[in-house]
Parts: C-alpha cells; sequence; structure tokens
C-alpha cells in the first residue's frame, strides 16, 4: 500500500515532476535522432522530426483532444532563438530548453482540461441533479439514475462540447 501512496503522490508533485518526465522524452527523442544522424547535435530537418515525436508522446500518453504540432515556420523561429552559439544546430540542453517552452503551453491546456474534467464535471452532476428535484416528470426519473453513473454521464458531455468547441476553432 506504501508503494502505491509513494507512487501517487510522486505523479501529483507538479511542476518538477512534469519537467522531469518531460526530460526524459526529450532525452529519449534525441538519443533516438542523434543515434541515426551519428552526430551530438540536431539540424532543423531533425529538429522538426523531433518536434512531431514529441508532440506524438504528448498525444499518446496525456489525456484529452489530440493535440497538433506547431508548424515548420515557427519551429525554425524558436530554433534560432534558442540556438546560442548560432551554429544552426541545437545541442542536448539546447534542445530540451527549446522543447520546454515550446510544450509549456499544451501541458497547461492538458492540465485545464483535466480539471475541467475531474472536479468541475462532477461538481455541476450533483448541483444538476439536486436542481431536477422539483421539475415534474424529468426529477423522478433523474433521482433514480445513480450518482456515479449521472456523475460520468454529464463529465462525457461536457468532455463532448470541449472537444466540439476546439474542433470549430
Amino acid at each position: 500500500m506504501g508503494q502505491v501512496f509513494a507512487s501517487i503522490q510522486g505523479k501529483f508533485q507538479g511542476k518538477q515532476w512534469r519537467e522531469k518526465q518531460l526530460r526524459k522524452i526529450t532525452d529519449r527523442v534525441f538519443d533516438h535522432l542523434k543515434d541515426d544522424s551519428g552526430k551530438d547535435h540536431l539540424v532543423f530537418e531533425d529538429l522538426y522530426i523531433a518536434v512531431l515525436f514529441v508532440y506524438n508522446d504528448i498525444n499518446k500518453h496525456l489525456p484529452g483532444p489530440h493535440i497538433d504540432p506547431p508548424s515548420k515556420i515557427s519551429v525554425k523561429a524558436m530554433m534560432e532563438t534558442y540556438d546560442s552559439d548560432l551554429n544552426g544546430q541545437l545541442n542536448r540542453e539546447e534542445f530540451a530548453e527549446f522543447i520546454q517552452k515550446l510544450t509549456g503551453d499544451t501541458l497547461c491546456v492538458v492540465s485545464r482540461n483535466l480539471i475541467i474534467a475531474m472536479i468541475v464535471a462532477p461538481a455541476v452532476a450533483v448541483l444538476t441533479k439536486r436542481a431536477t428535484e422539483g421539475v415534474p416528470g424529468v426529477g423522478k426519473v433523474v433521482q433514480r439514475i445513480p450518482n456515479s453513473i449521472f456523475a460520468s454521464l454529464v463529465a462525457l458531455g461536457v468532455m463532448l462540447l470541449q472537444n466540439s468547441g476546439e474542433e470549430l476553432e
């Protein structure tokens, strides 16, 4: 039981945990591309492939809607910002800083969606269920649905609304 608690506690420690996980991803991607090219740096073509790998991992491992990677133009502009030695290539540390900045907004969006799905939606479900008590016909039907199922249905509805709103943008 202690191991489970320690594992859960480690996952919810916030910023340090996210940075550690992101660093694992960036090191793995950098090593993968470095092994293919045999160099200890990434040129623009390798960098864009690395960005696609990182966003693929984010989409696979984090809940929420699919997040599109940035365009080649924006990656090129950011690369010039993080290329501290101005050689047109990023080393491991420059790459880690680059990916951390690039994915910062993405991780905030995912965190926001999780808060809405895990906290706000069940609270809305409970309030909605209480509000329907006095409604003739509907109130009796809603009151017969178990709280857990009703909360799940409302959470699903909220998620569908979030996804439909993001598709319109």
